[in-house]
C-alpha cells in the first residue's frame, strides 16, 4: 500500500495537473476507499451502539420521572374527589341555595381578539350581549387571569386588562388575592401594575402571613367582585410594605399580556330558579 501511495505521488509530480486519473491512480483510490469502508462501518456501528446505550439511559430516567408524576396525579385526584364530596356535604348541611353553590363554578367560552387599543390597556373580543356577555365577567388566557369585560355591544365586548391597575385611579379596582395551598392563612390585595417591570404589587400582607418566594397567587373571592381560584402569577420577591407594618409582594404575571389571538370568557352555569 505504501508503494502504491509513493507511485501515485511520483506520477502526480511528473505529470503535473491533469483532468483525469490514470488506471493505477484509480486502482489506488478504489483500494484505499475499500479499506476505509472496512474500518469505518464497524467503528460507526460501535459508536452507534454506545449512543443507543446513552439514549436508553435517558429514556429510563424520563420513564421514572413520568411514573412519579402519574403517582402524584393519582394522589391529587383522590384528594380532590374527597374535597369535592366534603364540600358538597357541607353545602347541603348549611342549606346553600343553587345560586350559591354555582357561584365559583364556571364554564369557558372561546373569544377571538378583534383589536387592541393603542395604549394596550383594553381590547375588543367577538362575544357580545347576544352571546350572554355581561359587564364584570372575567376573561382569562390559557396561562392566567387577563381582565374583565367593561363594556358590551350586541356582537362585541371591550375587555379592560389587569395592566390598568392603579391605586391613584378612582376607576381602578383592587383584586383580593391569596396563596394557592395557603388560602386560609394568606391574604393581600393586587392594587397596581408596573409597566416598566411588567410586575404586579400585592399589598396589605400581614407580617405573620406565610407567603414566600415562588408561591402561586390566585384570586381569593373575598368581596364578591371576582370569583376565586383565578391564576394571577408567581411571587418573585417579598419586601417591606408602607410604614413598615405590612409587607408587599412583587408578582410576576401568569399571563403574558401580548399578542393574543384568542381568550376565554368565564360564564357562570345557569341554575334553575
Amino acid at each position: 500500500m505504501i508503494g502504491i501511495v509513493l507511485f501515485i505521488a511520483l506520477m502526480g509530480i511528473t505529470l503535473g495537473q491533469r483532468s483525469s486519473l490514470t488506471w493505477p491512480e484509480k486502482f489506488a483510490r478504489d483500494s484505499i476507499g475499500f479499506v476505509q469502508g472496512i474500518f469505518y462501518r464497524p467503528a460507526s456501528a460501535i459508536a452507534g451502539f454506545f449512543e443507543d446505550i446513552g439514549n436508553m439511559r435517558s429514556i429510563y430516567e424520563e420513564n421514572e420521572r413520568l411514573k412519579i408524576a402519574v403517582a402524584k396525579l393519582t394522589r391529587d385526584q383522590i384528594q380532590t374527589h374527597n374535597y369535592v364530596e366534603t364540600n358538597a356535604r357541607l353545602q347541603n348541611e348549611l342549606k346553600f341555595t343553587q345560586t350559591q353553590k354555582a357561584k365559583n363554578n364556571y364554564d369557558y367560552r372561546v373569544a377571538q381578539v378583534n383589536s387592541v387599543s393603542n395604549d394596550s390597556k383594553t381590547l375588543v373580543i367577538d362575544i357580545g350581549e347576544k352571546d350572554g356577555a355581561k359587564v364584570g365577567q372575567e376573561v382569562s388566557s390559557l396561562e392566567g387571569f387577563v381582565g374583565v369585560i367593561s363594556r358590551t355591544g350586541n356582537f362585541t365586548s371591550t375587555v379592560t386588562l389587569l395592566t390598568t391597575l392603579d391605586p391613584k385611579n378612582p376607576n381602578s379596582y383592587a383584586i383580593a388575592a391569596t396563596v394557592l395551598g395557603k388560602e386560609n392563612q394568606s391574604f393581600g390585595m393586587i392594587e397596581s401594575y408596573d409597566p416598566g417591570t411588567n410586575r404586579f404589587q400585592m399589598t396589605r400582607i400581614e407580617e405573620k402571613d406565610p407567603i414566600a418566594k415562588g408561591d402561586q397567587i390566585i384570586t381569593s373571592g373575598a368581596g364578591g367582585k371576582f370569583r376565586k381560584n383565578l391564576m394571577i402569577g408567581t411571587v418573585e420577591k417579598i419586601q417591606v410594605g408602607e410604614f413598615g407594618k405590612t409587607r408587599t409582594a412583587i408578582i410576576k404575571p401568569a399571563a403574558s399580556f401580548v399578542d393574543w389571538k384568542e381568550l376565554l370568557v368565564l360564564y357562570t352555569p345557569e341554575v334553575p330558579e
